[in-house]
């Protein structure tokens, strides 16, 4: 007996210490914790013509132009000086894109072939307050449907049962989404009744070809927290992605403002392409995500060296990486006036 409860009490001292020392791990991991982004500032997208696609964003969707400037970049990461820019801020209620066209540089195109399930696919997610509405006025404007038609997610999906959606794209081929939710979900402030038809931006999609490795990246080293999950497949989302026999892992990440990043796996089918090529500021598949954190250089020494693509300077100061599957995010400062200096 006393045998025992020696043995009782070894193990609950070992249980004891084993807790202590975890808890010192977690204490000196959270120490050495980078600082996480705070907010998803817009969706940056190079464009052919800046006017073409202002009036499309603008007279299609309802953007308001914000401001309209020319932006030196400085080095563009490869030791040549990149080419100057014009950048033009567009907002939609409380969100915002930038649309970049780059002088003197004639970039390549999307890809004519480009399909939902590739690796380099990224949409916007435009809310709405009356998809059959919005519908109409795409259809008017004679824009280019990406998706079937528009589709209602069925009521078996608990988590996107209702929600209404239909894939699209602008002048240069740019994935867009329209999309409505249902009474009980989406946020609340979609369900205020403003008067508006086009009412914001909810999140921007990206593939991913495993959303492990994804959410170690963008939720344990950039800090965004998951606000949602769904698996979504049957003919309503074949219809949406217009790609037979799609079956998706959705999930939702957040910062503490700002649109959500939403990871989309294809489960099946599983041949989605990676980009051939390397692209180019100027190529018009080129996109940013443009996040916010309060030491943009610092969060970019966290991450393995092939994630950091190059610092810009100047008017655009920050830090670009690009995810494990190559998805652009540019990491701005959080604090105003703030210098970054070169990452190594």
């Amino acid at each position: 007996m006393r045998f025992n409860a020696q043995i009782r009490w070894a193990t609950l001292l070992l249980t004891f210490w084993l807790a202590v020392a975890q808890a010192g791990n977690a204490q000196a991991s959270a120490a050495k914790r980078v600082p996480s982004v705070q907010a998803v500032e817009a969706i940056s997208t190079t464009v052919a013509d800046m006017d073409r696609s202002v009036g499309f964003y603008a007279n299609v969707l309802s953007f308001r132009k914000m401001s309209d400037r020319q932006v030196a970049l400085g080095n563009a990461g490869n030791g040549e000086q990149a080419p100057i820019s014009r950048v033009v801020s567009m907002k939609l209620g409380d969100e915002s894109i930038e649309l970049v066209q780059y002088k003197n540089a004639q970039g390549r195109p999307v890809p004519r072939d480009s399909r939902s399930n590739d690796l380099w696919f990224q949409h916007i997610a435009v809310i709405v307050s009356d998809l059959d509405r919005a519908y109409t006025v795409l259809k008017v404007n004679h824009v280019k449907a990406a998706s079937l038609a528009p589709q209602r997610l069925p009521e078996w999906n608990k988590n996107a049962a209702g929600i209404r959606a239909f894939y699209f794209t602008d002048p240069d081929g740019h994935p867009l989404e329209i999309l409505q939710f249902p009474v009980g979900k989406g946020d609340a402030k979609w369900h205020r009744n403003s008067g508006g038809l086009f009412l914001g931006i909810d999140h921007t999609a990206i593939v991913v070809s495993n959303t492990e490795a994804s959410l170690r990246f963008y939720r344990d080293v950039l800090g965004m927290r998951v606000a949602g999950t769904s698996e979504n497949y049957g003919p309503e989302q074949e219809a949406l992605n217009n790609v037979r026999g799609a079956h998706l892992r959705i999930t939702t990440l957040r910062a503490q403002q700002g649109p959500g990043i939403e990871l989309l796996e294809y489960l099946e089918p599983r041949d989605g392409r990676q980009l051939p090529y390397e692209p180019e500021l100027s190529d018009l598949l080129h996109r940013q995500t443009v996040v916010l954190a309060h030491d943009p250089a610092r969060l970019a020494n966290a991450l393995d060296s092939a994630l950091v693509v190059h610092c810009h300077i100047a008017e655009q100061m920050g830090v670009t990486i690009r995810d494990p599957d190559g998805h652009e995010l540019l990491i701005r400062s959080a604090a105003p006036n703030t210098t970054i200096g070169e990452v190594k």
